[in-house]
């Protein structure tokens, strides 16, 4: 130290590290000391922790905004449609037995939804703690792992969306469990109006959609939580077309006519108000709400102009001008 400097401090001895590359490649905090923190090597963060602005390894200790819960709840929705879908599908019109496999259905998700919460962390809670979603690459993270000296790799793949990605599946694996204890029981006793061969086709179809649903959310788990409002939206618009195209409702009273047409219509409703919601995230009620009151247009266009759209009527004045 020279002389003029004598009477001056010394700065406290820092520790240089070499830089952390890659996106998601982070320091893990191996003791802290009052202010002082110690890290290790650059390199994948355990799970439950994300990196900070500071490439810190930091344990997640928020919860999911409106829109996450949201986005769970649609993925909590898939498998229980698929169910009442192929229920009623392979059910047939004599089968009594569809209104009780529905409510099992229902029974057997909303089941595994609760375990799943209370499996996750913290444990035994309905909360679940989560790190923060910031951009579509924070799910696909096994894409960004660097390559300094493009020989050796680096491989920081962890789930910076904490508990996002995995939950789904957890959630997933407690529906196919449940299923296959409940489901082939019941249906062996109540199905009694189908052929052996036809009572447990909707137990099989479960069997292959849910592979396809891991599938979906593992390639396509970010592109769902960003894109899962207008699939809700355009899903509801045509299936709600096809539907009443096939119980061929062209009137109010053709609607009337039946309960179970009013039961599809208002889950359809009920889906359309779950995608504007997901959409407007209600951020501004005063706004956000008056938007709910669009949920009935698309059914009452449709009764409004069915009449006018009738194929034969479309080929009978066709043939009329001819």
């Amino acid at each position: 130290v020279s002389g003029g400097n004598a009477g001056c401090a010394l700065p406290a001895a820092v520790a240089i590290h070499p830089a952390c590359l890659g996106l998601y490649c982070g320091r893990t905090v191996l003791s802290v000391n009052g202010s002082v923190e110690t890290y290790g090597d650059c390199g994948v963060c355990p799970r439950g922790q994300r990196t900070d602005d500071n490439k810190i390894c930091r344990e997640c200790m928020g919860s999911p905004d409106r829109y996450g819960w949201l986005y769970l709840g649609f993925m909590a929705m898939l498998p229980l449609v698929l169910h009442w879908f192929f229920i009623e599908w392979y059910s047939g019109k004599k089968s009594s037995s569809a209104l009780l496999q529905h409510v099992t259905a229902l029974f057997e998700c909303s089941i595994a939804a609760v375990v799943t919460l209370l499996v996750s962390n913290p444990v035994g809670s309905l909360h679940i703690r989560s790190c923060k979603v910031k951009k579509l690459s924070d799910w696909y993270t096994m894409l960004y792992n660097p390559s300094p000296d493009y020989i050796t790799t680096v491989h920081c793949t962890h789930e910076a969306v904490y508990p996002l990605y995995t939950i789904v599946f957890i959630y997933y694996a407690f529906c196919l469990v449940l299923m296959m204890l409940l489901r082939p029981l019941l249906v062996k006793k109540i199905a009694c109006g189908l052929g052996k061969s036809d009572r447990f086709k909707s137990i099989y179809a479960a069997l292959y959609f849910f592979p396809i649903l891991t599938v979906l959310q593992a390639v396509g788990g970010g592109l769902l939580y960003y894109a899962f409002p207008y699939i809700i939206l355009v899903l509801s618009l045509v299936t709600l077309a096809v539907y009443m195209s096939a119980s061929e409702v062209e009137s109010f009273k053709d609607l009337l006519a039946r309960k179970k047409r009013l039961v599809v219509l208002f889950s359809h409703w009920l889906l359309h108000a779950y995608g504007i919601i997901s959409i407007s995230k209600l951020d501004k009620l005063e706004q956000d709400l008056p938007l709910l009151a669009l949920v009935p247009a698309p059914a009452l266009f449709y009764l409004l102009t069915a009449k006018y759209t009738e194929p034969s009527r479309i080929l009978s004045e066709g043939g009329n001008g001819h």
